[in-house]
């Protein structure tokens, strides 16, 4: 598949040696290791050993750990780049993945955690959008920093998206003043939501980040049962409250079929500016246990951390944030590209046996 350099031309027991490796390198983005056929070249020069990767899911930046480890086994430093290429599989006109973020109840961080999810998708080398499906309360376009922003058109049949960090966005927001109230009935948010996602031109996506409203209304029926969803990711916290309504929202996400790819648990604790003491001011463990007791992966626990507040009310980007912030969305959103990647394989692997039985 891909054109490969000799590592080593007198014998290739080192070259086997770095393929187990490489294979054996086990890791929650990489539960199979790295497969052969991702190797696209590697050269073995004087002073460092350069390894290129083309990988089918955004992990970009998980470059750093996997050189790590080699350069620890092959006592020498190893570089190594990840080229991401999704493969061209497209769930819905150009689409490949729509991912449904969602919660049981407003207030848990639901919208900031979609657009620090499609930020992070980016910065790990997909191409992505977002679309605001909260047609009575838009958020997104404050939080990308994008309120006053009018989409145009060049047809007059479809909406061109608002692009911010190079992610298209498509909301409500954009439509209707910030200061008028959306009053509309059940079928009338719906349909409202078929033309932001219908008659917008989205062009060729990896995701499209869905920011799903709060509770298990006509909206999400819609999401689920018109439109081709890869998944959806609940969003909640600690709380009590919060963990009953998420509960809610996975349920109904079990009895429409769509896989809950995982949790992701906001102002899980609070790290204290001044000791460095972990507070679990809302709860402690209600993630863990809700994502063990329906066997889906707790995929992230995000602190209660003012940047994290500021950064989504000033319209900013994740790669302004701390390094430790930063890293939670992430690791989710590696997790989730995984997480689909091996969803599709698994699903475009079964084999049907017809016989005379």
């Amino acid at each position: 598949m891909f054109g490969i350099n000799k590592l080593f031309k007198k014998d290739n027991s080192d070259e086997s040696r770095l393929f187990t490796l490489l294979e054996g390198y086990k890791s929650g983005v990489f539960p199979l290791g790295i497969e052969h056929e991702w190797v696209e070249r590697y050269a073995d020069k004087p002073d460092v050993l350069d390894i290129t990767l083309s990988v089918p899911f955004a992990v970009q930046s998980a470059n750093t750990a996997l050189a790590t480890y080699l350069s620890e086994h092959l006592d020498k430093r190893v570089t190594v780049t990840i080229n991401v290429h999704l493969p061209e599989q497209f769930k819905y006109k150009k689409i490949k993945h729509i991912v449904l973020v969602a919660s049981g109840k407003g207030g848990v961080g639901k919208s900031t955690t979609a657009a620090f999810l499609a930020q992070a998708l980016v910065l790990e080398g997909a191409n992505v959008g977002v679309l605001d499906a909260d047609i009575y309360g838009p958020s997104i376009p404050s939080i990308f920093g994008v309120k006053n922003e009018k989409p145009s058109s060049k047809d007059n049949k479809t909406l061109n998206p608002i692009v911010k960090d190079a992610i298209k966005i498509q909301s409500i927001g954009f439509l209707v003043p910030a200061e008028n109230a959306t009053v509309w009935r059940g079928p009338m948010a719906s349909q409202a939501l078929n033309q932001l996602l219908n008659e917008t031109d989205w062009g060729n996506l990896d995701y499209l980040i869905v920011d799903m409203p709060p509770g298990t209304g006509d909206i999400q029926l819609t999401m689920t049962q018109k439109v081709p969803a890869s998944g959806a990711l609940i969003v909640t916290t600690p709380q009590d409250l919060a963990l009953a309504d998420a509960q809610k929202g996975i349920a109904m996400f079990n009895q429409v079929n769509l896989p809950i790819l995982g949790l992701i648990e906001n102002m899980s604790h609070f790290l204290c500016t001044h000791c460095g003491q972990k507070n679990h001011i809302f709860g402690e463990h209600g993630g863990a246990e809700l994502a063990s007791r329906h066997g889906v992966p707790l995929l992230a626990e995000v602190p209660l951390n003012v940047a994290i507040r500021e950064t989504s009310e000033l319209g900013g980007n994740i790669s302004t944030l701390p390094a430790n912030q930063a890293s939670n969305y992430t690791a989710c959103a590696q997790l989730v590209s995984s997480i689909l990647h091996y969803q599709t394989q698994a699903t475009s692997t079964v084999d049907i046996v017809i016989t005379d039985d």
